[in-house]
């Protein structure tokens, strides 16, 4: 895999402690990525907390990485970093946590189906004790028969496979620990999964309703794709959890 990485944080952040860091994969979302960094400086300035906005540029066609490229120009708290080709969701998170710095990482998508205004209380709900935040998109304005109805099957067989009562493991909004998501190796698309595999290793999960609008612009870029191999995720994530539960020797 290429990467390129840009870094553009303040000499001072680099010497600090970052509170929080925020990693959002994009990929083709030139027409929403100026209305979310606004709604996530408003959302995240008033918190009083040190933080920085990742950007994973996953292979985009349509001037999005020029796009984030002039915001982190203009603001030292932006990182861009750049894939050359498409990898997928797993590997853009993946590639924001291994650049994040701080203790609280929150990853939210890029589309404004997430609402940055929302992070508060996935950060005060890490701060009363748990290891990872899921969001819960109670009430879904998309599609029934390519969206809900997938992933409430999926979601269900979840459920079985992991033990963990969780409604939602496909939303991208989430809180995590820093030091709880570094000890977890993601490839192919296990990032949904990453609540069932951390909860085999002892952590607290959590999880809170958000809102899930419709899209303001364009189609989803990434569900499309991904839903051929929820299949072959599951039977990935059984072997997981088989292996992860014996007892070591």
């Amino acid at each position: 895999m290429h990467v390129e990485e840009k870094m553009l944080l303040r000499t001072d952040r680099k010497n600090s402690k970052l509170d929080l860091t925020i990693v959002l994969p994009v990929y083709n979302e030139v027409e929403t990525i100026p209305e979310l960094y606004r709604r996530l400086k408003e959302a995240v300035d008033g918190l009083g907390v040190n933080y920085e906005i990742i950007f994973v540029d996953d292979g985009s066609t349509d001037g999005s990485g020029e796009t984030i490229k002039k915001l982190a120009q203009g603001d030292p708290a932006v990182t861009l970093i750049t894939f050359r080709k498409n990898f997928g969701q797993t590997a853009a998170l993946a590639a924001g946590f291994d650049c994040a710095k701080g203790e609280i990482i929150v990853t939210l998508d890029a589309d404004l189906q997430n609402d940055p205004f929302e992070i508060p209380k996935f950060i005060k709900k890490i701060e009363d004790g748990y290891d990872i935040v899921s969001g819960w998109r109670k009430t879904r304005k998309d599609s029934f028969w390519l969206r809900r109805l997938p992933s409430y099957v999926a979601n269900w067989l979840m459920r079985k496979l992991s033990k963990l009562e969780i409604h939602d493991f496909g939303c991208t909004l989430k809180a995590y620990r820093k030091d709880i998501v570094k000890r977890i190796n993601l490839y192919g698309e296990l990032h949904r999964f990453i609540p069932a595999l951390a909860a085999n290793l002892g952590a607290r999960i959590a999880e809170i309703p958000v809102q899930y609008p419709e899209r303001p612009y364009g189609e989803s870029k990434y569900g499309l794709k991904r839903t051929s191999t929820v299949i072959f995720d599951l039977i990935t994530i059984k072997f997981l959890l088989s292996y992860l539960t014996r007892p070591l020797q």
